[in-house]
Parts: C-alpha cells; structure tokens; sequence
C-alpha cells in the first residue's frame, strides 16, 4: 500500500488487496473504499461514475487521505505511515548502524 501512496497510484485495488491481506474479516460486497473523500468503490466494486483525476491530483499531495468502510458495524482507526519513496530508501540505505 506504501509503494502505492508514494507512486501516486489510485488504483484501488491496491487498498482491497492490502484489506484482504489485514487477516480481519472483511466481506467483498459491504466494502467502501474513498480516496481524498471521493468513493471508488462500494459493494465490492467500483463506483460506475468513478473519475479518476481528482483522485489522482489528491495522490499528489502531502497528505493522503484513505478511507475504507468494511460494512461490518461500529468502529475506526487511524494510521500514521511515513515515507517510502525511493528518496527515503536512498538516505536510509547510504548508512550502517
């Protein structure tokens, strides 16, 4: 999911995929998925007037906003990441502790 924020990719499958991946229950078809508060998906698919470009403007920004409903009553959490983009790995990479 990392690697998607950072290469600026609103693919949501990428956010399904890593849901799946959680290791909680999760139904398909009471999924949600919004990006910078734009739905892309819900039911399990996506939304038919989907479109693309302010979703990709808001990938472009400092703070990505990432929002996924699994249906399956009360709840939330939030999550602070931090970078991962190839500049990170460069610093990071160029020393030994």
């Amino acid at each position: 999911m990392k690697t998607a924020v950072a290469g600026e990719d609103a693919n949501w499958g990428r956010i399904v995929m890593a849901v799946g991946k959680s290791g909680e229950r999760v139904e398909r078809d009471l999924l949600k998925v919004s990006i910078g508060g734009v739905v892309i998906a819900e039911q399990g698919e996506r939304v038919a007037a989907y479109d693309e470009a302010p979703v990709a403007a808001h990938m472009k920004t400092r703070d990505i906003v990432l929002a996924v409903d699994i249906g399956l009553g009360q709840g939330s959490a939030t999550v602070w990441s931090c970078d991962l983009t190839h500049g990170y790995i460069d610093i990071n990479a160029d020393y030994r502790s």
